[in-house]
């Protein structure tokens, strides 16, 4: 099966689930950036599942990927996340630009998170040498939701979190108004706060956050 047969596979089988009545709520909470087919996610996933089964993960993944997300429903997107998925073993330093073409196109935060945790962080956990030219040019550039990448990608790293650079890359956008950006600092440091949440506060208690970032931050922290 080529690129275009799964493809058109996928959207036969989630054209067949659509919901209307569903749809508008769904495409409300998105702030009506993107229509929707109306299908919930567990209900996605399992669909998701039976496509698997049935078909594989595709040879040509990054063709298949592309292909989704092109496609108007939003749920063609998750889709493309879960071959995404399915195909991380694959990815390669030479597959960076194609993330990014995915983090800086239908972008919003229910794509972009997970682009950023989960496929930015496993690429740079393996290529680490793809860390400093890149997330210091997303820093100099104007794209927001490649700044909240360099802040996110080492979320689920723990002990491995390069802290440093975590600071360093806080301390960049810190001043930042845009409600992504300090919602992403709040987010990062809440999170590494599980691992070391001294060296979290002391940092919160001596870099000027917004009171977003800061209260998120310190969300778990007692005392």
């Amino acid at each position: 099966m080529n690129a275009s047969e799964y493809t058109e596979a996928v959207e036969e089988r989630l054209r067949a689930h659509s919901d209307s009545i569903v749809a508008g709520p769904m495409a409300q909470y998105m702030k009506n950036h993107f229509p929707f087919l109306g299908i919930k996610s567990p209900q996605r996933k399992e669909l998701t599942k039976q496509i698997f089964r049935e078909y594989g993960v595709p040879e040509d993944w990054e063709q298949v990927v592309r292909s989704l997300w092109a496609l108007p429903a939003r749920e063609y997107q998750y889709v493309a996340l879960d071959v995404l998925e399915k195909s991380k073993k694959r990815l390669t330093p030479n597959h960076l630009p194609f993330v990014v073409e995915l983090i800086t196109t239908k972008s919003w935060w229910d794509t972009v998170d997970y682009l950023a945790s989960h496929t930015t962080g496993k690429l740079f956990a393996v290529h680490p040498e793809l860390i400093e030219p890149n997330t210091t040019a997303w820093m100099d550039g104007t794209n927001m939701w490649l700044q909240r990448t360099a802040i996110l990608f080492q979320l689920s790293y723990k002990d491995k979190t390069d802290q440093r650079r975590l600071f360093s890359l806080v301390e960049r956008c810190a001043d930042s108004k845009e409600f992504f950006i300090q919602k992403a600092i709040g987010w990062a440091l809440r999170e590494y706060a599980k691992t070391n949440p001294k060296a979290v506060r002391e940092f919160v208690e001596a870099t000027p956050l917004a009171s977003l970032s800061r209260r998120e931050a310190l969300k778990h922290l007692s005392g």
